[in-house]
C-alpha cells in the first residue's frame, strides 16, 4: 500500500516539480510569471502534438520546450525589454495558451500515442518501499531528479547562477558589474517557460498520453504557490511538489476505495492545501523568514540607478 501511495506521489508531483522549477529561474532573475498554467497547456499540446506526428517521444519533449520557449520570449519582451507590468503580462499569457491550446487541439482531442515507460535501474529498484516508487520510473521522471540538481548547481556554484540570481537582489549592482542585465533576464525566462513546457509534456506523453483540453487542470497555479513556498529553492521545490502530488494521490485513492466523503471535496483537496501553503508563506514572509529575491516584480532601467 505505502509503494503504490509513493509511486503515485511522485508520478502526481512530477509535472508540477518541473513547473515550479521552471517558475524559480523565472524569479530568481526578478520577473514574475503567472503564465505557467498557459505555458504547461502550451507545453502538452506541442508535446503530444511533435510525438503525434513524428512517433518520436524525444521530438515530443524537445517540441515542448522550443514552443514554450517562444512563447516565454513574448512575456520576456513585454517585461523585460518593453518594462510592462509583469501580472498583467503573465495574467495575460495565461488566457493565450488556454485559448491557443483549445483552438489547435480541437483536432487531437481523443487521439493516443504510445507514451513514456517505465525503466527500472537495475538493483536500486528492489529495495524495500522506495525502490519502485523512485527507481522504477520514466525518463522524464529521472530527468527531473537530475534538473533539481542541476539548477541547485547552476544557482550556487557557478558564477552564471551567481548573476542570475544578484539579478533578482540587485540588478544595479550586477548592471555595475558588467552583467548584461536584459539578456540575462531573458535568457532566464524563456529557459524557465520551457522547462515550465517540458512540465506540460509530461501531462500528454507519460501522465496520460493523449491530449485532454486544459488537462493541465489548475496545476500551474499551484506551482507559482509552491515557488513561495519553497523559498525559490530547488531541493525544497521538490519536497513541496511530493507534497501536493502525495495530496493529488490520496485523493484519487479515496475515490477508488469508494469512500463516503463527496468526490467534489476530494478534488478540492490540493486546491484547499494550495491556499494554506500561500497563507503560511505570506506570515513567513512577513516575519522576514523568506528568501523572496528583493527586486522581484520590478522593472529594471539603467537610468533609473542612483
Amino acid at each position: 500500500m505505502l509503494e503504490i501511495l509513493l509511486d503515485a506521489t511522485v508520478r502526481a508531483g512530477t509535472p508540477i516539480l518541473f513547473a515550479t522549477l521552471g517558475a524559480i529561474i523565472n524569479e530568481r532573475a526578478g520577473i514574475i510569471n503567472l503564465g505557467i498554467e498557459g505555458l504547461m497547456l502550451i507545453g502538452a499540446l506541442a508535446g503530444f502534438a511533435g510525438t503525434h506526428a513524428s512517433g518520436s517521444l524525444l521530438v515530443g519533449v524537445l517540441a515542448a520546450f522550443i514552443v514554450t520557449f517562444l512563447a516565454g520570449s513574448i512575456h520576456a519582451v513585454i517585461t523585460v525589454q518593453l518594462r510592462g507590468n509583469q501580472i498583467v503580462s503573465g495574467l495575460a499569457m495565461t488566457m493565450f495558451g488556454i485559448g491557443i491550446t483549445a483552438l489547435f487541439g480541437k483536432g487531437m482531442v481523443g487521439q493516443t500515442i504510445a507514451g513514456f515507460e517505465r525503466v527500472a535501474i537495475p538493483l536500486l529498484s528492489d529495495l524495500p518501499v522506495v525502490g519502485k516508487a523512485v527507481f522504477n520510473q520514466n525518463l522524464l521522471i529521472y530527468f527531473s531528479f537530475l534538473l533539481v540538481f542541476i539548477i541547485w548547481f547552476f544557482f550556487y556554484r557557478t558564477r552564471w547562477g551567481l548573476a542570475v540570481r544578484t539579478l533578482g537582489e540587485n540588478p544595479a549592482a550586477a548592471d555595475t558589474c558588467g552583467v548584461p542585465v536584459n539578456l540575462y533576464k531573458f535568457l532566464a525566462v524563456t529557459v524557465g517557460s520551457g522547462i515550465v513546457g517540458i512540465g506540460g509534456a509530461y501531462l500528454s506523453l507519460a501522465s496520460t498520453p493523449m491530449w485532454i483540453e486544459n488537462m493541465s487542470a489548475g496545476r500551474g497555479w499551484i506551482a507559482v504557490a509552491l515557488v513561495i513556498f519553497a523559498g525559490w529553492s530547488s531541493p525544497k521545490a521538490m519536497l513541496g511538489a511530493y507534497l501536493f502530488g502525495g495530496i493529488t494521490a490520496m485523493q484519487l485513492r479515496f475515490q477508488a476505495m469508494g469512500t463516503t466523503v463527496s468526490a467534489h471535496i476530494l478534488q478540492m483537496l490540493p486546491y484547499f492545501f494550495t491556499i494554506v501553503v500561500l497563507v503560511v508563506s505570506t506570515m513567513r514572509l512577513q516575519k522576514g523568514a523568506s528568501q523572496q529575491p528583493e527586486s522581484l516584480g520590478l522593472p529594471y532601467d539603467r537610468e533609473d540607478r542612483k
